[in-house]
This record gives structure tokens, sequence and C-alpha cells, in this order.
């Protein structure tokens, strides 16, 4: 019974050092390489409109049930999709505020985030384009 347990353990720690992290992308233009997690929900949650050039930020996400979404969400944001979706709610119906873009695939994702100066997004993997970049999160 032990070494069954101990079996267990050691697959559901082998599983989760599988699951990597999304990656957050960005348009060339976006003047940051890097973002402290607060900034990056801030981002998120459309809380932050400008980046520090000046220029516009524009944000594009999955739908809320999107595996992708959740994941990032969660994982690099510290937020369920939920919280996103109240806030977005939130300055939708008060007119304080917009949504982001919603896209329904990561090829999608990426071909929007490429075209749009001031883009962030998100992957499940590294892209080679250097149309895009990918910010750090720390």
């Amino acid at each position: 019974m032990k070494s069954m347990a101990g079996c267990l353990l050691v697959l559901l720690l082998s599983l989760g050092m599988a699951v990597e992290a999304a990656k957050l992308i960005a348009h060339p233009s976006v003047p940051q390489d890097q973002l402290s997690k607060n900034a990056a929900r801030l981002v998120f949650s459309l809380r932050l409109t400008r980046w520090p050039d000046g220029s516009g930020v524009r944000v594009f996400v999955l739908p809320d049930n999107a595996p992708l979404h959740r994941q990032f969400s969660k994982q690099r944001l510290g937020l369920f999709p939920h919280q996103l979706r109240r806030v977005w709610d939130r300055q939708l119906y008060t007119g304080t505020g917009q949504v982001p873009v919603e896209v329904a695939s990561e090829e999608e994702m990426l071909s929007r985030v490429r075209s749009t100066p001031g883009a962030v997004g998100y992957l499940s993997e590294e892209v080679s384009d250097e149309n895009i970049k990918e910010l750090d999160i720390e």
C-alpha cells in the first residue's frame, strides 16, 4: 500500500513538472520586456490602458472556458477566469471601460497580436517570429 502511494506521488509530481505555464506574448512595439505580476493583472483587467511610452494597450484573450485561458489566468496572473470576467463586465456595464478582444484560437491570437501595435495575448508554447515578442512575468 505504501509503495502504491509513493508511486502515485511520483506520478503526480512528474505530471506537474510537465505542465508549462502559458507564454505572455506582445507586439514588438510594446516597450516592455517584462511585467510584474501586478502589472500583468492590471493589463489583463484593463486597468492599465497605456504603456509607459504613452501608446495604447490592446488585450486579446481566448474564451473563458478555454483550457489555456484558465491556465494563463490562474498560473500567470493568480486570478480565476471568473474574477477577470467580473471585472470586465463591471467596466462594460458601468461604461468605465472596454472588454478585451476575444479570439477563437491560438492561431487567431498569434495573428491579431502580430498585426496590432501595443497588443498582448498568450500562447501555450514559445513562437519563433520576429513580429512577436515574449514578455516575462515576474
